[in-house]
């Protein structure tokens, strides 16, 4: 087997969490921060730019999505190829699955700029506001390819047991893309004052260095990719079959939050650009405090599906246990901080009291049931890892579409905009109690039934 792969089936489990974790946290922190900075700068332009660059989160985030469910699919596959020794299946799956990143990205980009405009008008962007969201989004469309690619092939090289590598590529195109960004975005140094196409523009520079990186990692250093002269293209509907398997309901699953999260926006629009762009602010610095766990996601997957793969169902559960656990407590501090210090977090975004008083709202009500929540996506993760990604289908369509649209379109209706920032936090109670037990048994089933086919 080749020297650059990692056997996470043997070993003391905790040593590998805290290894495949810890350069993960970084460069996820690096993925975030493209539009924590990008949503900062834009905020120092005013309220108005900042709502504009709110109403894109769900879109942006939908895209993301989809090739979020194609870098699951490339991590579960290639890790339990791995945990089954097929090494030439491994450079099969992997080229192939790049090859297809590049393929749905493109037909991303075209979709979405072809609709561009009726897809925010559908959001409930104005006439006036419509102009300043197609500034942004027009240029970042086109970069999707350059953002699918390098996510794909990074998740095929944390199959093999090592994140140094991927997470050095994220952390240096998030400090161009800082670096870059301001430049464009105020005209410093001689540059154009472009503002949001600014911010696009350093963006999509920033993901097509990612890319080249990325690739020449696979090819020169991991040797992962195939030659050109030996693509085995007759093989690749058989590579997409397998990816596909993961990566459709995997992408659709996390296609299905900013779906909701457009919902939301709509209703708040009803309120004033202060509660969207609160909003806007509220999910950012969310994202920013769960860094570390959806490091601990990443980390998890391989060791998971390596196991999976292997019938080493003991390691699995104990993975499991290690990794809820410290979900627990990472979100019961998260809570506490973002509830103690809710105004000048805020105030750190916006000058507006109106836009300060929505988000020290947001914070106050949803806070408390972060653990719940993550619960449900820890459980996704690991569902996904198994090549079982039917269960988090179930548990993300139960959540989000029968539970939490109507509970946020009965919020806004009885309760304003504390009534929809109160249906998201009993949705997420809900669901993360009732998800955590039921997938602990349907985990059991799962290994039950492999356990059966295994010669």
């Amino acid at each position: 087997m080749s020297t650059s792969r990692v056997d996470l089936k043997t070993g003391d489990i905790k040593g590998h969490l805290v290894r495949l974790t810890i350069p993960m946290i970084w460069g996820i922190a690096a993925i975030i921060s493209f539009q924590l900075v990008d949503t900062y700068y834009v905020s120092l332009l005013g309220t108005k730019p900042l709502a504009a660059m709110t109403f894109t989160f769900p879109v942006t985030f939908f895209a993301f999505s989809i090739i979020m469910g194609f870098g699951i699919a490339m991590s579960s596959v290639v890790s339990r190829l791995i945990g089954e020794g097929r090494e030439e299946d491994v450079k099969r799956v992997t080229t192939h699955g790049l090859l297809l990143a590049f393929g749905v990205g493109l037909v991303m980009a075209i979709i979405g700029y072809v609709f561009r405009d009726a897809i925010f008008a559908a959001m409930g962007a104005d006439a006036e506001m419509r102009p300043l969201i197609h500034d942004y989004m027009t240029i970042w469309f086109f970069g999707v390819p350059f953002m699918a690619t390098p996510f794909v092939g990074n998740s095929a090289i944390r199959a093999a047991g090592s994140t140094f590598a991927p997470a050095i590529i994220m952390v240096s195109v998030a400090v161009l893309n800082a670096a870059l960004a301001p430049f464009l975005v105020f005209g410093l140094a001689g540059f154009p004052r472009l503002e949001l196409q600014g911010a696009a523009i350093a963006t999509v520079f920033s993901n097509a260095v990612a890319m080249a990186a990325g690739l020449y990692v696979l090819h020169v250093r991991k040797r992962m990719i195939l030659p050109l002269a030996q693509l085995h293209l007759e093989k690749f509907g058989d590579s997409c079959k397998r990816l596909l398997f993961i990566a459709l309901p995997a992408g659709l699953t996390s296609a299905i939050n900013p779906l909701v999260n457009t919902l939301v926006i709509s209703l708040l629009a009803g309120y004033g650009q202060e509660a969207v762009a609160a909003f806007g602010i509220a999910t950012r610095v969310e994202a920013f405090a769960f860094i570390l766990l959806m490091a601990l996601a990443v980390g998890m997957s391989p060791i998971i599906g390596q196991n999976f793969g292997a019938r080493n169902f003991e390691r699995v559960h104990e993975t499991l246990r290690k990794a809820i656990g410290f979900s627990v407590l990472w979100c019961i501090g998260v809570a506490i901080v973002l509830m103690v210090f809710a105004e000048p977090i805020a105030s750190a975004f916006s000058g507006d009291a109106i836009v300060v008083y929505y988000a020290v709202m947001s914070f106050m009500i949803v806070a408390p049931s972060y653990l719940f929540n993550s619960l449900v996506n820890g459980w996704s993760s690991a569902f996904n890892a198994m090549g079982k990604p039917q269960m988090s289908v179930i548990m993300t369509f139960v959540k989000m579409v029968l539970l939490m649209v109507p509970a946020v379109l009965a919020g806004a209706k009885f309760g304003g905009v504390m009534g929809i920032f109160a249906a998201i936090s009993l949705v997420n109670i809900i669901t993360g109690l009732g998800f955590h037990l039921w997938s602990w048994r349907m985990c059991t089933r799962a290994e039950t039934q492999l356990a059966l086919k295994t010669p």
